[in-house]
Formats: structure tokens, C-alpha cells, sequence
């Protein structure tokens, strides 16, 4: 018996007379199928069957059924799903609606300004400045015809040169001294619209005056000048008139609120000089108060004398012999108060005594010691 192609052929029939049998079997038997497996991608057998022919796999249909997500599941058609928009009861779409409140707050959210009141508001359309916006509600056009640029000009900034603790500053005095100085600059924005739209770099150009007007206050002081208290208070008034006078001829809107040195030291490298140079000074000082003093004590000593002796010429105006009496009392008590002889002017008694050898005798001697007992008393 004949063995069938299980891929749907014809056998071979090079086997002999068993082989051609089966060939002629199948071909007479044109309308029956082939049974058992067959090759998918071999057309289908002739004769009438009504099956059509079999064809390859083309990409093109697999790409068609695959999506960037994966395979789709079906349905929308040969462009891919049919995406519809939501509808409204009677059949309209949401479509409107949605852009005219997307609209809505848009116009909103642009348009409606609140300002602060420590603010001010300027107003730039199509980029141009336009007016300037005071505490309140304010409106505008809607951006990008309109935009508002809102700033704090109450609050009072501050910044210090050199910026940090450890900064150094080293300027030249007027007598070709070197001196490190630490200060601080208070400021605040008067007129909102210069300061935005007249400076580049509004808080740079404040530091450069800053540092100008420094360096020339202290040029027209000396060393010791900046180390004093008066000296640093007209510095602080001259670079705080000076940054004015240049921000208000740049018109940069800016208002200076003050000036405060916080340190005057001397280069770290002529410290310890600097520190024996000022310790002499001290001594100096304290030298020149301590002679002054005995200065003012001499000078109230004489003064004092001259108003008494002023006071005895008066009363020895008036009475001459008695003034003069009293005088020489008063001087010979003054003098013989100072010595150790004792004058007895009186009739029959010696003039002279001495009694303070009497006396240096009497405490130069031993005292006298108690008469010993008896025995047998």
C-alpha cells in the first residue's frame, strides 16, 4: 500500500509498482483532500475545492493590528480607536464650553492685580513700560498683552562691604595710611519704575557708588582721624550725601537710609606694629592727663591764695597797724609750729628750756624695776 505525503503532495514514485498504484489513486480521485498535516505556507491543492489559494504573512497586517502599546484588541476601525468628545444633554458637544472657561480663568488669573501696601506695580505692554500700579485692585489686558512687575519699596535692604567676616578692605587715608574698613549700606526703592527700568544691575550700581563715595570720604581724613569716633561719624554723613548725589544723577530710583562703619583696623600685615604704636600713644596720653592735672591743682592753689590775699589787703586797707599785728602772729605761729624748741619770754624763768631732750630722755630711759621681796617677810 502506498504511503501519502503527510504535507499534502504526491508520493514519490520511485519505489516501484506500489508507488505509481498510489500516484494514479490521487489523481483520479481529484476532489478528495489531502489528510493528515500540511504545510501553511504551501497553496492550497486545485480541483475545484472553492478554497482560495494560501499567501504569505505580509508586515504590513501585523504592523496594522500593533499599536506603541502592543497589540491593539480591536475595533476604531483601520485608522486605529475613534476618540469622541464628550456630549452635552442635547446632543452638543463640551467642546466650546471647555475653551471658554479655560478662556475665563485664564483672563482671570491675568488681568485682576492685587497690590500690597508696602508695594508698587509697573506696568509693561508688549513689553514696554506703560504706568505705574499703587496699593489696591488693579486691572490690565490679559498677558501676553500685559504684564505687571510687582516689588516691595517700604522695606529698607542692607548689604555690607567686604561681604563676609573675613573680607578685607583696604583704603588709603589722606596722610598715605592704609586702613581696612568693614560698613554697612541701608537702602530702600523710591520710584519704582526708574529702579526697574533705568539700571542694568540696580544692586551692583548701589555698591559701586557705595565703595566710590568711600574712598573718597576717607582720603580727606587721616589715620587716626578714621579711628576716632567723630572722625568715622563725618565719614558715614560725607559717603552717605555722596551715594545720593550719584544715584539721583544716574536716576536710579533708589533713596540712601544711611551709612554705618562697623570696624577701622589696620593691615593684618602691620598689626602688631600698629598695636605698639598705639599702646605708646596711650602712655602718651595718660603722661600728658596726669600733668595737666597737676597743672589745674597748682594753678587752683595759686588762684586760691590770690583771693585770700586779696581778702587781707581789703581789711589791711581799712586798719593798717591791727592788720599787720595779726600777720605776724599768724606767721610766727606758722613757723615756730614746725620746730622743737620751746621760747618762755616771761620775767625771772629761764628763756630757753629744753624740753624735747627732756622729753627723748625720759622715753630713751628704762623703766624702773620692782624692789625684789625679803625672804622670810
Amino acid at each position: 500500500m502506498a504511503g501519502k505525503n503527510p504535507w499534502g503532495g504526491k508520493s514519490d514514485s520511485s519505489d516501484g509498482p506500489s508507488g505509481s498504484g498510489g500516484g494514479s489513486d490521487s489523481d483520479s480521485g481529484g476532489s478528495e483532500k489531502p489528510k493528515g498535516p500540511r504545510n501553511p505556507w504551501l497553496p492550497g491543492s486545485g480541483g475545484g475545492g472553492g478554497e482560495e489559494p494560501r499567501r504569505s504573512a505580509n508586515i504590513e497586517d501585523i504592523f496594522k493590528k500593533r499599536g506603541p502599546e502592543g497589540p491593539r484588541k480591536g475595533g476604531g476601525g483601520p485608522g486605529g480607536p475613534n476618540f469622541q468628545f464628550p456630549q452635552r444633554p442635547g446632543g452638543k458637544s463640551w467642546l466650546p464650553v471647555a475653551i471658554g472657561v479655560v478662556a475665563l480663568a485664564w483672563v482671570g488669573t491675568t488681568s485682576i492685580h492685587f497690590v500690597q501696601p508696602k508695594e508698587q506695580g509697573v506696568v509693561t505692554t508688549l513689553g514696554k513700560f506703560s504706568r505705574t500700579f499703587n496699593p489696591g485692585t488693579n486691572w490690565t489686558l490679559p498677558a501676553p498683552f500685559e504684564s505687571v512687575y510687582i516689588e516691595n519699596v517700604s522695606e529698607v535692604r542692607a548689604f555690607r562691604i567686604p561681604e563676609g567676616s573675613e573680607g578685607e578692605k583696604l583704603i588709603l587715608t589722606g596722610d598715605q595710611n592704609l586702613v581696612n574698613l568693614s560698613y554697612l549700606i541701608r537702602w530702600n526703592i523710591n520710584d519704582l519704575s526708574l529702579y526697574k527700568f533705568r539700571l542694568a544691575k540696580p544692586i551692583e550700581t548701589v555698591k559701586q557708588a557705595a565703595e566710590a563715595a568711600m574712598r573718597s570720604a576717607v582720603a580727606e581724613k587721616t589715620l587716626d582721624d578714621t579711628f576716632s569716633g567723630e572722625g568715622r561719624a563725618q565719614i558715614e554723613e560725607r559717603v552717605r550725601t555722596r551715594m545720593q548725589a550719584i544715584l539721583d544723577g544716574y536716576k536710579a530710583g533708589i533713596t540712601v537710609q544711611g551709612v554705618e562703619i562697623d570696624k577701622t583696623d589696620p593691615p593684618e600685615q602691620v598689626s602688631d606694629a600698629f598695636k605698639d604704636v598705639s599702646a605708646a600713644e596711650q602712655d602718651a596720653d595718660a603722661a600728658r592727663n596726669r600733668s595737666r592735672g597737676v597743672a589745674q591743682q597748682i594753678l587752683a592753689a595759686a588762684e586760691g591764695e590770690t583771693a585770700a590775699f586779696d581778702k587781707v589787703y581789703e581789711q589791711y586797707r581799712l586798719a593798717p597797724e591791727v592788720t599787720r599785728q595779726r600777720l605776724y602772729y599768724e606767721t610766727m605761729e606758722r613757723v615756730l609750729s614746725q620746730t622743737d624748741k620751746t621760747i618762755v619770754e616771761t620775767n625771772g624763768v629761764t628763756t630757753y628750756l629744753p624740753l624735747p631732750e627732756i622729753r627723748k630722755r625720759a622715753q630713751a630711759a628704762p623703766p624702773a624695776s620692782p624692789p625684789a621681796a625679803v625672804e622670810g617677810q
